[in-house]
């Protein structure tokens, strides 16, 4: 920004007193505009003097802007508007929450709903465990009377076991997609 910006300056001049031999200080206020027009009348005259050397040492003068008191009636006013869009924000969070719905209920309701969706799923998994187990130990028992060796028994008694295995997740998933259907 160049000093063609401002409107007022301050002029720090310095001047040589010759007869008490003393350098005098002016301070001084200007416009800009009427700076442009002291040096187009010294460079009329001729003096030797140049803008450079009036503005070294000056500074800017920029007034402190003054804010006005603000008004009581439009402060409030904006108080209610922040205070009814806070309460809408609110609204608008909470407005998938049912009080009601939470009393008639409660929050044991849910308890019980989860427990018991979760007793099936153990009482379904202990299911498939000790079927596949009894499958296996019927097996490795029951080809005791054909195979001699423990190999065959074993191999004879995996086989059967996860053929078992097998079957039941087929059955665990059909009726898991009968159940997920019906929701």
């Amino acid at each position: 920004m160049s000093w063609r910006h401002f409107h007022v300056a301050i002029l720090m001049l310095t001047a040589r007193d010759p007869e008490n031999d003393l350098d005098v200080t002016f301070h001084c206020f200007a416009y800009i505009s009427e700076l442009k027009a002291f040096i187009g009348t010294l460079c009329v005259v001729g003096s030797p003097v140049y803008l450079h050397e009036l503005l070294e040492g000056s500074e800017i003068y920029l007034p402190e802007v003054e804010k006005p008191p603000r008004n009581p009636e439009l402060v409030a006013r904006l108080e209610k508007i922040k205070a009814k869009l806070a309460n809408e924000e609110y609204k608008r969070i909470t407005r998938n929450i049912n009080c009601q719905e939470l009393n008639r209920y409660g929050a044991l309701a849910d308890l019980g709903r989860q427990v018991r969706s979760m007793k099936a799923v153990v009482i379904t998994i202990f299911n498939f465990i000790v079927t596949v187990v009894a499958a296996f130990a019927c097996t490795y028992l029951g080809s005791q009377y054909i195979f001699t060796e423990m190999a065959a028994r074993v191999l004879s008694a995996v086989i059967v076991a996860s053929v078992v295995g097998l079957a039941e997740l087929y059955v665990m998933v059909r009726t898991m997609e009968g159940e997920l259907g019906g929701l």
